[in-house]
Protein backbone atom coordinates (compact mmCIF):
# COMPACT_ATOMS: atom_id res chain seq x y z
CA UNK A 1 0.00 0.00 0.00
CA UNK A 2 1.30 3.43 -0.95
CA UNK A 3 0.22 6.24 1.39
CA UNK A 4 1.47 9.68 0.40
CA UNK A 5 0.82 13.40 0.16
CA UNK A 6 2.03 15.61 -2.71
CA UNK A 7 2.76 19.30 -3.22
CA UNK A 8 3.70 21.45 -6.19
CA UNK A 9 6.96 23.26 -5.30
CA UNK A 10 9.58 25.55 -6.80
CA UNK A 11 13.16 24.28 -6.68
CA UNK A 12 15.02 22.23 -4.11
CA UNK A 13 14.34 22.89 -0.41
CA UNK A 14 16.97 24.58 1.72
CA UNK A 15 18.36 23.55 5.08
CA UNK A 16 17.49 19.84 4.98
CA UNK A 17 20.04 17.00 4.92
CA UNK A 18 20.27 15.46 1.44
CA UNK A 19 20.16 11.65 1.59
CA UNK A 20 20.32 10.59 -2.07
CA UNK A 21 19.82 11.68 -5.67
CA UNK A 22 18.30 9.59 -8.46
CA UNK A 23 18.07 10.19 -12.18
CA UNK A 24 15.01 8.52 -13.64
CA UNK A 25 13.30 7.84 -16.94
CA UNK A 26 9.72 6.62 -16.82
CA UNK A 27 6.97 5.83 -19.25
CA UNK A 28 3.42 4.56 -19.10
CA UNK A 29 1.93 1.51 -20.75
CA UNK A 30 -1.41 2.49 -19.20
CA UNK A 31 -2.57 5.28 -16.90
CA UNK A 32 -5.94 3.74 -15.88
CA UNK A 33 -4.91 1.51 -14.21
CA UNK A 34 -1.33 2.72 -13.91
CA UNK A 35 1.24 0.41 -15.47
CA UNK A 36 4.63 2.09 -15.64
CA UNK A 37 8.28 1.34 -16.34
CA UNK A 38 11.08 3.27 -14.67
CA UNK A 39 14.86 3.31 -14.91
CA UNK A 40 16.24 4.51 -11.56
CA UNK A 41 19.92 5.40 -11.40
CA UNK A 42 21.17 6.20 -7.91
CA UNK A 43 23.93 8.80 -8.10
CA UNK A 44 27.14 6.92 -7.31
CA UNK A 45 25.25 3.63 -7.14
CA UNK A 46 23.31 1.04 -9.06
CA UNK A 47 20.61 1.34 -11.71
CA UNK A 48 17.34 -0.55 -11.31
CA UNK A 49 14.67 -1.25 -13.92
CA UNK A 50 11.20 -1.33 -12.37
CA UNK A 51 7.79 -2.42 -13.61
CA UNK A 52 5.07 -0.83 -11.46
CA UNK A 53 1.32 -1.38 -11.16
CA UNK A 54 -0.86 1.06 -9.20
CA UNK A 55 -4.50 0.71 -8.29
CA UNK A 56 -7.08 3.48 -8.19
CA UNK A 57 -6.61 5.99 -5.36
CA UNK A 58 -8.95 5.99 -2.38
CA UNK A 59 -11.59 8.68 -1.96
CA UNK A 60 -9.22 11.16 -0.30
CA UNK A 61 -6.33 10.41 -2.69
CA UNK A 62 -3.97 9.42 0.12
CA UNK A 63 -3.56 5.71 -0.55
CA UNK A 64 -3.64 3.07 -3.25
CA UNK A 65 -2.28 -0.39 -3.92
CA UNK A 66 1.16 -0.46 -5.55
CA UNK A 67 3.17 -3.42 -6.83
CA UNK A 68 6.76 -2.91 -7.98
CA UNK A 69 9.05 -5.55 -9.37
CA UNK A 70 12.52 -5.38 -10.88
CA UNK A 71 12.81 -6.46 -14.50
CA UNK A 72 15.78 -7.18 -16.76
CA UNK A 73 17.24 -5.05 -19.58
CA UNK A 74 15.58 -7.13 -22.28
CA UNK A 75 12.03 -6.74 -20.92
CA UNK A 76 12.57 -3.05 -20.17
CA UNK A 77 13.74 -2.50 -23.76
CA UNK A 78 10.73 -4.33 -25.17
CA UNK A 79 8.31 -2.32 -23.02
CA UNK A 80 10.05 0.95 -23.89
CA UNK A 81 9.74 0.08 -27.60
CA UNK A 82 6.06 -0.77 -27.07
CA UNK A 83 5.50 2.68 -25.51
CA UNK A 84 7.25 4.27 -28.53
CA UNK A 85 7.34 7.78 -27.00
CA UNK A 86 10.05 9.72 -25.18
CA UNK A 87 10.17 8.76 -21.52
CA UNK A 88 9.68 11.38 -18.82
CA UNK A 89 13.01 12.48 -17.33
CA UNK A 90 13.19 13.16 -13.61
CA UNK A 91 15.74 14.04 -10.99
CA UNK A 92 14.66 13.06 -7.49
CA UNK A 93 16.42 14.20 -4.36
CA UNK A 94 15.47 12.70 -1.02
CA UNK A 95 15.83 14.82 2.13
CA UNK A 96 15.62 13.84 5.80
CA UNK A 97 12.91 15.63 7.78
CA UNK A 98 13.30 16.34 11.53
CA UNK A 99 10.65 13.70 12.37
CA UNK A 100 12.49 10.98 10.41
CA UNK A 101 10.19 11.08 7.37
CA UNK A 102 11.68 11.55 3.91
CA UNK A 103 10.78 14.42 1.59
CA UNK A 104 11.21 13.38 -2.05
CA UNK A 105 11.52 16.36 -4.39
CA UNK A 106 11.29 15.81 -8.15
CA UNK A 107 12.34 18.01 -11.05
CA UNK A 108 10.41 16.74 -14.08
CA UNK A 109 11.50 17.20 -17.72
CA UNK A 110 13.98 19.95 -16.84
CA UNK A 111 14.62 22.33 -19.73
CA UNK A 112 11.32 21.57 -21.46
CA UNK A 113 8.41 24.03 -21.66
CA UNK A 114 6.34 21.59 -19.59
CA UNK A 115 8.93 21.23 -16.78
CA UNK A 116 7.72 21.37 -13.20
CA UNK A 117 8.64 20.43 -9.62
CA UNK A 118 6.73 18.43 -7.05
CA UNK A 119 7.42 16.96 -3.62
CA UNK A 120 5.93 14.00 -1.80
CA UNK A 121 6.13 12.25 1.54
CA UNK A 122 5.20 8.61 2.05
CA UNK A 123 3.68 7.66 5.40
CA UNK A 124 3.15 4.46 7.36
CA UNK A 125 -0.56 5.11 8.00
CA UNK A 126 -3.35 7.29 6.64
CA UNK A 127 -3.79 8.85 10.10
CA UNK A 128 -0.12 9.87 10.10
CA UNK A 129 -0.54 11.35 6.61
CA UNK A 130 -3.65 13.32 7.60
CA UNK A 131 -2.08 14.70 10.79
CA UNK A 132 1.34 15.67 9.38
CA UNK A 133 1.78 19.44 9.11
CA UNK A 134 4.54 21.09 7.02
CA UNK A 135 5.11 23.63 9.80
CA UNK A 136 6.51 20.87 12.05
CA UNK A 137 9.48 20.74 9.64
CA UNK A 138 9.62 24.50 8.99
CA UNK A 139 8.31 23.91 5.45
CA UNK A 140 4.99 25.76 5.56
CA UNK A 141 6.12 28.20 2.84
CA UNK A 142 7.75 25.53 0.67
CA UNK A 143 4.88 23.01 0.95
CA UNK A 144 1.99 25.46 0.61
CA UNK A 145 0.47 24.13 -2.65
CA UNK A 146 -0.83 20.66 -1.77
CA UNK A 147 -2.18 18.63 -4.70
CA UNK A 148 -2.89 15.28 -2.98
CA UNK A 149 -5.87 13.70 -4.71
CA UNK A 150 -6.33 16.69 -7.02
CA UNK A 151 -7.52 15.55 -10.48
CA UNK A 152 -4.87 16.05 -13.16
CA UNK A 153 -1.93 16.27 -10.74
CA UNK A 154 -0.55 12.73 -11.17
CA UNK A 155 2.45 11.77 -13.27
CA UNK A 156 0.06 9.68 -15.39
CA UNK A 157 -1.97 12.81 -16.15
CA UNK A 158 1.25 14.63 -17.06
CA UNK A 159 2.14 11.73 -19.38
CA UNK A 160 -1.23 12.06 -21.11
CA UNK A 161 -0.85 15.86 -21.50
CA UNK A 162 2.71 15.80 -22.80
CA UNK A 163 3.18 12.48 -24.60
CA UNK A 164 -0.23 11.32 -25.75
CA UNK A 165 -1.95 14.50 -26.91
CA UNK A 166 -1.38 13.67 -30.59
CA UNK A 167 -2.38 9.98 -30.37
CA UNK A 168 -5.68 8.97 -31.99
CA UNK A 169 -7.29 5.77 -30.77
Amino acid sequence: MEIERKWMVNGWPEGLPLLETYRMDQGYISVRPTVRIRREALEGGETKLILCFKGAPGTDGLSRQEIETEIDDELFGKLEALIAMPLIRKVRRTYLLPDGNHLEVNCVDEGMATAFWYAEIEYRTEDEARSWNPSCAGLEDYLKDECTGKPGSSMGAYWERTRMQDICI
